[in-house]
């Protein structure tokens, strides 16, 4: 196996278009990141495949944002310890719903349930009638398309360079990202097909470039656009940046951990 970089931060994003949050460990699931996205907002007006309200159409979301009430309950799998003692380890379980309630802070300062009606009132604000909302709760990772997201900080930075701009890294919305020290941006482009090991455990399969919309287009702070972002991708790099990944071998993942390429 040859040691291509390191975890650079881990993020998840409890409710789908919502402000992520930067842990300290996670537990990568089968189904994505213990408690990546399991709330998201079902729409009525939206397309039958992509059913959510996201924000492509209401960018102002990104400025909500999730905590759960539970914290310590919402780290990892409450019998993790005990499953993985099973040879040749036996997959955890999730806890309850009670157990991984969110609390939405709104842009003005407020804090609301994630099921109170008065969240859907205002997220429902300047949507036409079609849009009817409400709330999807899953232990699946809602996600766009695949359980888990990598994206390393040099194709940030080479993104910034064609731009001439600084980019903040969260505009990508990742669930991993990765130092791969001083390779170039896009290199991550190179382990499609392949496995890559990280820290002690985990196992992922890497299958596909990530194909961008909107949501990068997004200053993760204040929402102001740049459409030149998604432009740049869009001419440069046939509209994809960062890697999609499926859990072969569940486990925790921490920053600072080595990723090795497996095959």
């Amino acid at each position: 196996m040859k040691t291509v970089g390191t975890v650079e931060s881990l993020w998840r994003y409890p409710v789908k278009s919502m402000r992520g949050q930067q842990l300290e460990s996670a537990f990568a699931g089968f189904s994505g990141i213990y408690g990546d996205r399991i709330y998201a907002f079902h729409d009525d007006g939206a397309p039958a495949g992509f059913p959510y309200l996201t924000g492509r159409e209401r960018e102002h979301m990104l400025l909500f944002q999730p905590r759960f009430r539970n914290p310590d309950r919402a780290t990892k799998p409450e019998n993790q310890n005990e499953a993985e003692a099973l040879a040749p380890g036996v997959t955890p379980v999730y806890a309850s719903p009670d157990d991984l309630t969110v609390d939405v802070q709104t842009p003005d300062g407020t804090t609301i349930a994630i099921d109170d009606p008065a969240l859907l009132h205002l997220l429902s604000k300047g949507l036409r009638e079609r849009h009817h909302l409400r709330l999807m709760r899953s232990d699946r990772s809602l996600t766009d398309c695949r359980p888990l997201s990598l994206f390393s900080l040099q194709t940030v930075e080479r993104l910034g360079d064609e731009l001439g701009i600084p980019l903040d890294k969260r505009r990508f919305r990742a669930n991993l990202y990765l130092d791969l020290g001083s390779s170039e941006g896009f290199t991550e482009d190179q382990f499609v097909g392949h496995t890559l090991s990280i820290g002690d455990k985990v196992m992922l399969a890497i299958v596909d470039r990530d194909p961008r919309c909107k949501m990068i287009t997004l200053d993760p702070d204040t929402v102001e656009p740049n459409p030149e972002v998604m432009k740049r991708v869009a001419r440069e790099h046939e509209g994809k940046a960062g890697i999609y990944a499926a859990v072969l071998v569940e486990g925790t993942i921490r920053p600072g951990d080595e990723i090795r390429l497996v095959n």
